[in-house]
């Protein structure tokens, strides 16, 4: 600090600069104002500083740290271990349900902030931070469950659930026809040519991508490898691929690392803007901070792919380390659930427990899709760990959605997590609040159809959309629209198709009076998502399709005419097939079939395509981990005989895991 004195014969320094009295007031008031500030900047400063060592005691710097480290050490140690949106065409891994450029704006800030600041350093996380409203709120570590109540009081009897089931999984196969069965091993064909090269040039990636024979991690996932490992593991063991299941198997065992906490440490003089609940939302400054760059990770994601494969792959082995690597991974998405209303934010850190809304979310809203496709893998993760706390979770969300006043009956897409009410009423079947619905079918059925909470939400929401949102076109064709604050789009997205299948399911539990009128409306809207695929020339179909303009069930702008190994139409026929055995969905599913090997199929694996209007389409180099998981496993159970899963004994989550219906309790008293 620079000193002024007074010399002999001048006046003193402030009469010297010519200050009046107020003015001295104000320059006193400024130095010491800087000087606090200047001190206060002290506390900001990491432990290791030698400046802070020099001001502060060691003491107090040290308790931190290791109240920290105490903290995460308890937490990994009592944890029981053993694991776009409509999607863009090029890109992977990108959540099903977002504003296709929101995600890829943070991601690009983040990429050069890391460029700009060098390699990063790994730590343990001390704090869990949300956004809420706009505003970023600390909350301890100790926020979250502990991971030690996860450890059960009883063990889940898998002997008594295996011999609880109604059919073999694999089903019995009595007398099938020979075309079935060559149909169903060119499937399964298929489903090896795609393992075999993932496993060749992809092996730990998320994704290949079969074009340039390598790799695709993507940030959606959060630091997690694997996803088309996760994915693909019961579809592996329904096919009866033993040897590819067995690769994937170990390699879970001795490579799904489910420890993300790799961040990226900030320099003092460098600042990052991220996208936040509104947009650009503010900096991160002053001293080293950390950024976990891989953990942008999608709760509903990282829920339907990877804990629901993991639980579906138990269930179906009784192999204990998915159980033990769900149960864990499990644990990590608690924290997303801390907000004042319990409803979840769509994005969480798996390392540091930090969660926020997605930056295209409107007003920092949570998602119906995924808030809403949370309810079957949580109940199964209490029930293998004895732990409740997974199971009141996804009852609360069900105890909010209940509170809030539904526009027409309908339910809107935005849901602030906040305050608990509609961000906007945009009601959509596709995207945005597709599974919502199948979950709430879903849910009765694998109560054994005990929850008549869910069953009840199910068939009045139903009824809405027949009242409101079920059309017809000029040329015949059923479908359903979207609904934007009580004005309808004519259109249907790829996503919606599940639909048919959904109501299918449901009529064949509905009440007399419905049972037919619905059985018949699936039928409808399935036979329309089946034009949008005859209608094209590659005879798959596009990401949407609309209905005005003279144009029925055919793509009318250039955005929409993609298509990327999805499964929801080949979901419909499959059960279709098994609810009403007509002839016509077989054979839609082999022209599929057909299709996806003439223009998706390439020298090292399957790949998406630019454009179904056209005959030598451009690939988007990606296969798609979901093709693996959904896709080939529809197809193959299409063709399948009704025992194999058979839907007396398991429901499927949005990624096609199957996971079991409870029939009995399968919880053992404690072993001695």
């Amino acid at each position: 600090m620079v000193v002024l004195r007074k010399l002999p014969g001048m006046p003193g320094w402030p009469a010297a600069l010519g200050l009046r009295l107020p003015q001295k007031f104000l320059f006193l008031l400024f130095l010491s104002g800087l000087l606090t500030l200047c001190f206060g900047a002290l506390f900001l400063l990491p432990d290791s500083s030698r400046f802070k060592r020099l001001f502060l005691p060691r003491r107090a710097t040290a308790s931190a740290s290791s109240s920290s480290s105490a903290s995460s050490s308890s937490a990994s140690s009592s944890s029981t271990r053993d694991t776009d949106l409509p999607r863009s065409p090029p890109a992977a891994a990108e959540p099903r349900h977002a504003s296709p450029a929101a995600p890829r704006r943070l991601r690009e800030k983040l990429r050069t902030a890391a460029r700009m600041a060098g390699p990063p350093a790994r730590t343990a996380p001390g704090s869990r931070q949300q956004v809420q409203g706009g505003e970023s709120r600390a909350q301890p570590a100790s926020a979250a469950p502990p991971a030690r109540e996860t450890r059960a009081p009883f063990r889940f009897d898998y002997e008594r659930f295996r011999r609880s089931l109604r059919h073999p999984v694999r089903g019995g196969r009595p007398g099938e026809d020979p075309e079935t069965r060559a149909r169903r091993m060119k499937i399964k064909e298929m489903m090896k040519f795609a393992w075999d090269n993932y496993k060749q040039y992809a092996l730990g990636k998320n994704e290949l991508r079969p074009l340039t024979k390598n790799g695709h991690i993507g940030n959606m996932f959060g630091g997690l490898r694997g996803a088309t490992v996760i994915d693909a593991l019961d579809t592996l063991y329904i096919m009866e691929l033993e040897e590819e299941f067995q690769e994937a198997k170990e390699w879970v065992e001795k490579s799904f690392d489910l420890n993300v906490e790799q961040c990226l440490r900030l320099p003092l003089w460098r600042s990052i803007v991220w996208e936040g609940t509104t947009g650009i939302h503010g900096f991160i400054k002053g001293s080293p901070h950390l950024i976990n760059l891989n953990g942008e990770a999608s709760l509903f994601e990282v829920n339907i792919r990877y804990i629901g494969g993991l639980l579906a792959t138990y269930y179906l082995t009784g192999e204990e380390v998915f159980k033990s690597k769900a149960l864990e991974l499990g644990e990590k998405l608690l924290p997303a659930f801390n907000t004042p209303t319990g409803i979840p934010r769509g994005v969480i850190n798996l390392g540091s427990g930090m969660s926020w809304s997605w930056g295209w979310a409107s007003a920092g809203s949570s998602i119906l899709a995924e808030f809403g496709t949370l309810h079957l893998e949580f109940l199964h993760l209490s029930e293998l760990s004895g732990n409740p706390v997974f199971a009141e979770k996804v009852m609360n969300i069900r105890r909010v959605l209940n509170r809030v006043e539904k526009p027409q009956g309908l339910y809107p897409n935005f849901l602030s997590p906040v305050t608990g009410s509609w961000v906007q009423h945009h009601v959509s079947i596709g995207g945005l609040g597709d599974s919502f619905y199948e979950y709430l079918i879903k849910s009765w059925l694998m109560s054994d159809k005990k929850d008549s909470e869910a069953k009840k939400m199910y068939d009045d929401a139903l009824e809405a959309i027949e009242k409101h949102l079920v059309k017809k076109s000029a040329g015949g064709l059923t479908y359903i629209a979207e609904w934007r604050g009580g004005i309808l789009d004519h259109k249907m997205g790829h996503l919606a198709c599940f639909s048919g299948g959904m109501i299918a399911l449901g009529a064949e539990h509905a009440a007399e009076e419905r049972r037919q009128r619905h059985m018949e409306l699936a039928a409808e809207i399935t036979s329309t998502c089946h034009e949008s695929y005859a209608r094209s020339d590659t005879k798959l179909g596009p990401e949407a399709f609309r209905f005005d303009a003279g144009s029925e069930a055919m793509a009318t702008r250039l955005s929409e005419r993609y298509y990327i190994l999805r499964p929801e139409v080949v979901e419909s026929y499959m059960y279709l097939w098994r609810l009403t055995h007509d002839p016509k969905y077989r054979h839609w599913g082999w022209e599929v079939v057909k299709a996806l090997e003439k223009h998706c199929r390439v020298e090292a694996g399957f790949s998406g395509i630019r454009d179904v209007y056209t005959t030598t389409p451009t690939h988007d180099n990606m296969q798609q981990s979901f093709f693996l998981a959904e896709t080939l496993k529809y197809l193959y159970l299409l063709f399948c005989e009704d025992d194999v899963l058979s839907l007396e004994d398991w429901v499927f989550n949005t990624e096609a895991h199957p996971l079991p219906i409870n029939h009995t309790d399968f919880k053992a008293a404690v072993q001695p």
